[in-house]
Formats: C-alpha cells, structure tokens, sequence
C-alpha cells in the first residue's frame, strides 16, 4: 500500500482523539459522580481536571508543532527531554498501560451484556472469556489489512456511538428541573465528607475518561499535515469535555443524588431507562458496546504504533519494528494482542476486574503525561525552538508548568498502591529494553539510569511482597 493512500486528514486524527477518550468511562459518570458528590462538587472536580488536561493538550499541540521531528510523540518527548531509559519506561508504561485499558473494555462489554445473558456476569465467566478472546483475534486480523480501513471504521463507530449520548443528553434537558438540581446541589442526604473530599473522590475517574487526548499526537506520523496533529488535539479535548461534563451534570435536574448513586452501572443506560422506559437501558447500552467497540480499535492502532515506533528508534527489539505488506507493525500488533489475551484471562481469577484494570490504566498512563508535560516546561524554559514566534514563549510556560503539577497531584491521588503496582510491571519490563542495547551492542544503562532501574526493581519487590502478604489486595 502507497505511503500516500495512509495519510489521515484532520477529521480523521480528531475521530482518533474523539474514539480514545469516548470509551468506557463516559457511560459511567452519573453514578460515578453521583455516589461521591452533588453538582457543587463535580463542578469544581471538572475544572480542575479540565484545567489540568487542557494545559496537557496544549503542551501536546505546541510540541507536535515546534518538534515535528518527534513522531509518536508520547515516548519520543520522554527520550529527547530525559534520555534513553525514561524514554523506554515511557514507552512501556504508555504501551502497558493502554493494553490493559484494552482488557477493561471486554469486561464490560460482557458486563453489559451480563445484565441481559445471564452467562456473562460480570464479564469474567469463562463465556465472557471465549467471547472476549474471539473479538480480539477479530480485530488483530481486522488492523492487519491496513491503518487507513482501520481508521475509516474508527471515523464511522466515532460517530455511531455519540448518538445515544447526544440522545441521552438532549432527552435529560427536557426532564431538568430547576427544584431538583437546587437539592441536590451540596450533595443532599447521604453525601459524607467536607467538599475537598468529595471531589478528590472523582479525580481518578476523570483521569480515566480523558485518557486517549494525545490519540493524534500518537499517529503523528500518518498526518496530511503537521499542524493537523495540534488542531485535532484541541478539537477533539474541547468537544468530548462539553459532552462529559453534561453526561454528569444534568441527571442531578432529573433525579434525587442518592438515586442516581444507587443506580447499577453503566449508570447511563439505567438513567435513561428511568426517565424514558425500558427501551432507554436497551438503546444507549448498544450505544457502549459501539463506544467501547470503536475506543477498543483505537487503542488497538495505538498500542501497536508505539511499540513499533519504538524500535524504529531502537528503543525496543528490532523485531517489533517490522510492517507487513499493508504498512502495518504486525509484530507489535502480535505483541500487544497477546498480552490483552494473557490480561483477558487472568479476570476470571480477579474479583473486580473491571475496577482493578481501570486504575491501573490511569496510573500507568499518568506517568507518560508527566514526561510530557515536563519536556514541554524545558523547552520553553530554555527558549529551544522560538526562534519562530518568540511571544508564545512565557505562555507555553506557563501551560507546561500548570500540566507537570496537574499530573504529580494525580499520580499522588492515586495512592502508594498503584503506584507499587506499577512498578511490578514496569521492572519485567526492563528486559525488554536490555534485549534492545545488547542487540546494538550499546551499554545498557548510565549510572542515572541504573539507580532509575533499581528503584524500579525495588519497588516491585515490595510490590510482589505487598500482593502476597494481602497488604496490598486487588
């Protein structure tokens, strides 16, 4: 296949974005919020998080358009601004991290289902398992004809899955009452703890349902034009974040807080059923299961892209740097789908997957933020690069320092156990990279990164320790 047949245009980086963050997470805001807070709280809750993650995005968008040598731009910033084995942690821990949202994305799409057949449960049974793992191979074979068709049907299931949102919103704006939304405004009967808490309650999950903003900056190196990747960025962050924010405003108009709280999830589909009937649960849970489906192929495109950029710049194995004939990583695509597969298995000996994947995506995923949002100060701190449009200087420094605080606090949120789970992860995964050096006939690491390194293994063993000992539960 042409190189020039697999260039995307603007519309399609900005459904890339779009597919990324809709997914899971938007169908379950209403409890979500619900269950910790009233309208006060979620307020502030998503001006924070908008805060953070919009100075994120416009990091993203000034370094797609001030570094246009970097592509994929998630790991590439970690390695130029911090060297080669940040790079690599970056690389791995967005690439691990994605595959494991992967997994959350078949949970509850059984989960789903799970409400209407029965054999399903809670999406771990051993039926859920075989169905999952047939969608997978499904979808492998599917990217392996070609990114360009894979991104046309991620543009099509972009647009397929908003409507039952735009349904749901449009439906509850009619319902809103003005009585209702005063009552619950400071949370109401049953909400506990001051406000700071409350709010601290949702941040993890908004981390979640931003996931997926750098989805154009990622495939960076597909764009018809470069500018595209920054435009596409904002685009796709300014539209989905109107969305969530109405998806968890307006149900505290239509219902009393502790009901929505008390709701099963996706809390949408229940939502809608209560205002409109049965048929509400039945159309937005096809409209999940679309929106999950789409997020999926994207993170698909995504994982594997990174991989095999990766060892393109001999960060990872060579191996992973080999296209077939339809220009598509299949070696990374092979790696990425096999560990979803192992990930898949393995929630029919978890007692809450869908939770334990969830958190572990956010927090792997925020320390690649991190990196970014650090590289973004120290280029504008230094002035590199402005030579072209001197005056944005003091404003880009600005943003990067307002998205490295944002990420810091949220990977703090998170707490001590996640990030020791991620450390289980992240050191295995060093061999990885050891295989990469010794492949170049490189030294492995420099004396930074051996102490980088052994604070990695360190932390696993505590981590390893922490899973058997109980003290740390999953």
């Amino acid at each position: 296949m042409a190189s020039t047949e697999q260039k995307m245009s603007r519309m399609q980086l900005t459904a890339m974005v779009v597919g990324g963050m809709v997914g899971a997470g938007i169908f379950s805001l209403p409890r979500t919020f619900a269950d910790a807070t009233g309208p006060l709280g979620a307020v502030i809750a998503w001006v924070i998080a908008g805060t953070g993650m919009y100075m994120l995005a416009r990091v993203f968008q000034s370094l797609a358009e001030r570094k246009p040598d970097l592509d994929a731009g998630v790991f590439a910033y970690a390695k130029a601004g911090f060297g080669d084995y940040p790079g690599f942690l970056s690389a791995f821990g967005y690439w691990i991290g994605s595959c494991i949202g992967n997994v959350s994305y078949w949970v509850l799409i059984k989960s789903t289902l799970g409400a209407f057949f029965p054999i399903f449960g809670d999406g771990n049974t051993i039926a859920a398992i075989v169905v999952a793992s047939i969608g997978i191979w499904l979808f492998h074979f599917m990217i392996l004809r070609g990114v360009q068709q894979a991104a046309f049907i991620n543009s099509v299931v972009t647009v397929a899955k908003l409507i039952p949102i735009l349904v749901f919103i449009v439906v509850l704006i009619f319902a809103f009452r003005m009585d209702l939304f005063r009552a619950n405004f400071y949370g109401g009967e049953g909400v506990s703890g001051s406000i700071f808490e409350q709010v601290r309650a949702t941040m993890l999950v908004t981390v979640f349902v931003f996931l997926g903003i750098e989805g154009a900056s990622v495939y960076s190196r597909f764009a018809k034009e470069r500018t595209d990747v920054g435009k596409a960025t904002i685009l796709g962050f300014v539209g989905v974040t109107g969305l969530m924010v109405l998806v968890s405003m307006l149900p505290y108009a239509v219902l009393p807080r502790g009901d929505i709280a008390g709701m099963r999830q996706p809390s949408m589909a229940t939502m809608l059923e209560a205002v409109v009937g049965h048929w509400g649960a039945i159309f937005v849970s096809i409209g999940l299961i679309a929106s999950v489906l789409g997020a999926y192929l994207a993170w698909s495109l995504i994982c594997a892209e990174v991989m095999f950029t990766a060892a393109k710049t001999s960060d990872m194995p060579a191996l992973f740097a080999q296209e077939n004939k339809n220009k598509v990583p299949a070696n990374a695509l092979w790696l990425t789908n096999i560990v979803v597969q192992l990930f898949v298995i393995s929630t029919y000996f978890s007692r809450d997957a869908f939770t334990l994947m969830l958190n572990l995506t956010s927090s792997m995923s925020l320390i690649p933020y991190l990196f970014v949002a650090a590289y973004g100060f120290i280029i504008s701190r230094r002035g590199e690069s402005y030579e072209v449009r001197p005056e944005d200087r003091k404003r880009d420094l600005i943003m990067a320092a307002v998205a490295v605080i944002y990420t810091i606090f949220m990977i703090l949120a998170g707490g001590l156990k996640f990030i020791l789970l991620s450390a289980v992860l992240y050191a295995p995964g060093t061999l990885l990279y050891v295989w990469a050096r010794r492949e170049q006939k490189k030294i492995v690491f420099t004396t930074a990164e051996w102490v980088i390194c052994i604070v990695a293994v360190l932390g696993a063993v505590v981590g390893v320790y922490g899973l058997a000992t109980g003290l740390i539960t999953i």
